[in-house]
């Protein structure tokens, strides 16, 4: 498969052989969150953004398994250092118990693992002066060890935001705002606020400023004389710099200068959950780089194919047995992966090319001025297309996805868009007419 000149190729979608697969998973498989039949092929042909299915259908992904695949399919750096790398058994191991080495000097270790990666994330956060890492399984792992941590400072109360979404066990889902689907009949830790997000979005930029005390909704809480929340109890403020589920919503700059200005005068400990949004997805390495505020924790995973909660040593807790897992910091080939990705991203100047795939996908959407298209947002290559209605959204989906075209739903009637950070013009031009087709097609028919 040649990435200059491959391009999508569908007969049929769902083929034969996908619908066999799909019915034999779900013969074991709970429900989940499964979008649509497709069947990635690891043996097939795959590169970049393309991809090919059990049935030879090749297909662009911009969903970058949500972005948790950040450079695509079978990326050089990421592939030819797996390939040199000389497999054992066992691959992970109890991190939090053994230590491993790749080589000699553990500074430059031939095969980076736990130990280079967490060494890369401090790196990565200097400039919010964090020093220390938990590395854990996953998104909602370190979410969870991001509100460990906060609680151990001090305070028993939140604040989160609506529309948001931290993840599925049962702390994160205490501060998830998103669906109800996510929470009902599940137990919560008591004591979150939640509070209007301050987004840039046209339709909710006003909800979180106030004529109160404080000028916006935290600020009025906070406030000590009419708010009613007391700042001594408050424990942390988590905040997804876009968020992710809760359809692509910017947060607001002026909403981060008041927050930074809150952290300072209460001693606000504020979490930044860069999940979904960080590891360059938005052209910085960090989507909270782009405001003007100070997270005290920043909570990384998907991208970086481990979880990982980064913050300062004086926010993490003394005591050897706070924080523990088995798994945590043991796989070996994930923590490889997420040095060599973090690398990759430097080395390669992704971040301009992330900006400026960013600027040129959304000029070509906003440009066709369909419409059902109600807005366009996001930051770099992690893109919102909003239509009109829900079902409009759906069938967009479906249809992008006959042509060869792999997108997400999130929000209410909002398309993301997620390409790898390598993206090239051409690519950005191909996915982006399929997704014109796709709206042409649907529209068309609706009408």
């Amino acid at each position: 498969m040649d990435r200059d000149t491959v391009e999508p190729e569908v007969d049929s979608i769902p083929g034969a052989r996908a619908e066999r697969w799909v019915n034999y998973h779900h013969e074991f498989a709970a429900p989940s969150t499964y979008v649509y039949e497709f069947v990635w092929d690891t043996q097939a042909e795959a590169i970049g953004p393309f991809c090919t299915d059990v049935d030879g259908n090749v297909l662009m992904d911009f969903t970058s398994h949500v972005a948790a695949a950040p450079l695509g399919y079978n990326n050089p750096t990421i592939v030819e250092k797996l390939r040199e790398f000389d497999l054992v058994d066992p691959l992970k191991i109890a991190g939090q118990d053994f230590y491993v080495s790749g080589g000699f000097p553990p500074e430059d270790s031939e095969f980076p693992g736990p130990t280079q990666l967490m060494d890369r994330l401090v790196d990565a956060t200097d400039h919010y002066d964090m020093d220390t890492v938990f590395l854990s399984n996953s998104g909602a792992e370190a979410i969870e060890n991001a509100i460990k941590i906060c609680y151990a400072s001090g305070g028993h109360r939140a604040f989160t935001t609506d529309g948001a979404f931290h993840g599925r066990t049962l702390g994160a889902l205490s501060l998830n705002r998103s669906k109800t689907v996510h929470r009902t009949g599940y137990p919560e830790v008591p004591g979150v606020v939640s509070v209007p997000y301050p987004s840039t979005d046209r339709e909710y930029e006003r909800e979180w400023r106030t004529d109160g005390p404080g000028g916006n909704v935290v600020a009025d809480q906070l406030d000590p004389e009419r708010g009613v929340v007391d700042p001594d109890e408050v424990a942390f403020l988590i905040l997804e710099p876009i968020q992710g589920e809760g359809g692509y919503r910017p947060a607001h700059p002026e909403f981060a200068r008041d927050l930074e200005a809150l952290r300072d005068r209460f001693g606000l400990n504020v979490i930044a959950d860069e999940i979904q949004s960080g590891l360059g997805r938005t052209g910085e390495l960090w989507a909270v780089d782009h405001l003007e505020l100070t997270p005290d924790v920043i909570t990384s995973a998907k991208g970086l194919r481990v979880g990982a909660t980064i913050s300062r040593s004086d926010v993490f807790p003394a005591e050897g047995g706070r924080l523990s897992s088995t798994w945590g910091a043991g796989d070996v080939v994930a923590a490889m992966q997420g040095v060599l990705t973090i690398d990759a991203i430097r080395e390669q100047n992704l971040l301009a090319n992330v900006r400026e795939r960013g600027q040129q996908l959304r000029e070509i959407i906003v440009g066709a001025d369909a419409d059902c298209v109600v807005d366009v947002r996001g930051r770099g290559l992690m893109l919102g297309v909003e239509f009109d209605t829900k079902e409009r959204r759906e069938a967009i989906v479906e249809a992008a996805m006959r042509r060869g075209l792999l997108t997400l739903g999130c929000g209410y009637k909002t398309l993301r868009l997620l390409p790898p950070l390598d993206v090239t013009e051409r690519e950005i031009d191909l996915g982006a007419d399929l997704l014109l087709e796709a709206i042409d097609d649907v529209t068309e028919k609706a009408t």
